[in-house]
């Protein structure tokens, strides 16, 4: 029996399947949590003093580097990379 799969895309299974949108968002919350934490690191910056540089609290901050929570709004995230000297670039393709 041939694998109907086999030179076939990834991306056109995860869709067959239906997961395809779930998996993207996922794999953008993640990319998102690792690149604001290698900021920190970068800049020294610790979850409290995070918080207090976005006038938030540290909850928020843990949720934002949690890479399993997808709940975030574009404020949040702008005011993160913001505080960071960084900016936020989002693009439709």
């Amino acid at each position: 029996m041939k694998n109907k799969y086999i030179g076939s895309d990834f991306n056109d299974f995860l869709k067959e399947e239906g997961i395809y949108e779930q998996t993207s968002d996922i794999a953008i919350k993640r990319v998102i949590a690792y690149q604001l934490e290698q900021e920190m690191k970068n800049q020294k910056v610790t979850k409290t003093k995070m918080a207090k540089m976005m006038n938030t609290s540290r909850a928020v901050v843990d949720r934002l580097l949690n890479p399993d929570y997808n709940s975030l709004t574009l404020n949040t995230l702008e005011k993160a990379v913001n505080v960071l000297g960084k900016r936020l670039n989002i693009a439709i393709v």
